[in-house]
């Protein structure tokens, strides 16, 4: 691991216990990614996160149904080319300005069901599927527990991070002090969290002022996954899932440890 700072262990999948009193107390982490709260995430998504030191949760912008908190797509097994949705039915309290962190399942049952039956028709040929399964229970077990969406959405990437034997921390950016102004919001959570390095990804540059860091000497890195080929087939598109059955947990670490030490 290329970080010198001792990160407390990622929380349990499911779980809401943030200690955020260790985490601001402990020395300066050397990066973080802030980014929203994704439904089994993509490849893509996932390797940033666990590139970094601390997942800030994106929870308090609006929420985009066009966007990957409340859907996902899962590609086929043998042809990572035809995949399928997976989504979770949301209601919004508030129309279009409701937050990430007020949706709602529509129907959290039918959401259970389906976060426990589709994954399991495109991935039980695996021989990792057994591994993936009992991997993604605590998430299943999150929609009995809590009707929001973004918390379903947070316990799935839990759930693969921990897999994958991640060691960071996850704050929720609706805990932290930050300024409306986008590029200003993301400076500032970097600073709440105490690193000193933020990971942006490619789409984020098209709007990133680096102003903002600069004020605060903090480091801008760009996150650019590999090539989609191989195991990054799909990276930007389908859901990390695939990858995870295609070329088991050890293979994805491998690969994301990889990362790390290039970064």
């Amino acid at each position: 691991m290329p970080s010198t700072a001792s990160a407390p262990a990622a929380t349990t999948a499911g779980s809401c216990r943030l200690d955020h009193a260790a985490l601001l107390s402990a020395p300066p982490l050397r990066s973080c990614a802030i980014h929203q709260p994704n439904l089994l995430p993509r490849l893509s998504t996932l390797a940033k996160l666990y590139v970094a030191d601390v997942w800030v949760v994106l929870d308090d912008v609006q929420f985009v149904r066009r966007d990957y908190q409340h859907r996902a797509r899962l590609a086929a097994l043998d042809d990572p080319q035809q995949h399928q949705w997976l989504s979770v039915e949301t209601h919004l309290p508030h129309g279009r300005a409701t937050l990430i962190r007020s949706a709602r399942l529509a129907d959290p049952q039918r959401a259970a069901r389906r976060l426990h039956q589709l994954p399991a028709q495109h991935y039980r040929a695996s021989p990792h599927w057994q591994v993936l399964h009992a991997a993604l229970e605590p998430a299943v077990l999150t929609v009995a527990e809590s009707a929001g969406t973004a918390a379903v959405a947070e316990a799935t990437t839990r759930c693969l991070l921990n897999l994958l034997g991640w060691r960071g921390s996850i704050v929720r950016s609706s805990d932290l002090a930050a300024s409306s102004d986008r590029s200003v919001r993301l400076a500032d959570l970097t600073t709440a969290v105490g690193a000193d390095t933020y990971l942006c990804g490619t789409g984020g540059l098209r709007y990133l002022d680096r102003r903002p860091f600069v004020e605060r000497e903090l480091n801008v890195h760009v996150f650019r996954p590999p090539v989609a080929d191989g195991l990054w087939t799909g990276a930007a598109k389908i859901s990390a899932l695939w990858a995870l059955a295609a070329y088991g947990p050890s293979g994805v670490g491998a690969a994301f440890d990889d990362l790390r030490t290039a970064r």
